[in-house]
């Protein structure tokens, strides 16, 4: 698990229609994509999760604004390994597919 502030991060995922929590990533997880829960104002929701130098977790279900607040993250299952990708929409493609699998 991994438990943080939710911070600003660089709005690419709102940018491409799955907008992410952010916070520090101070676990030693392996990085990469992950389905799991991520536990909000004391309600938990089905995640994808990123992990990397940060994480960061699109949840789904979830519209409203968490910055300043405290989010658990909980990494059940790996999906797969980083990617680059050459066209964004192979990667909204993918991550349709990501989200699926959460």
């Amino acid at each position: 698990m991994i438990r943080g502030v939710v911070r600003k991060g660089k709005g690419y995922g709102r940018k491409i229609g799955f907008p992410t929590l952010n916070i520090n990533n101070n676990s030693k997880i392996k990085h990469g994509v992950y389905a799991g829960e991520v536990m909000l104002d004391k309600k938990v929701y089905k995640a994808g999760i990123i992990i990397g130098e940060n994480a960061e977790a699109h949840l789904i279900g979830y519209h409203g604004n968490a910055y300043g607040k405290i989010a658990t993250f909980k990494v059940k299952k790996f999906i797969r390994k980083f990617k680059n990708f050459k066209t964004e929409e192979e990667l909204i493609a993918q991550i349709k597919e990501d989200i699926k699998k959460c």
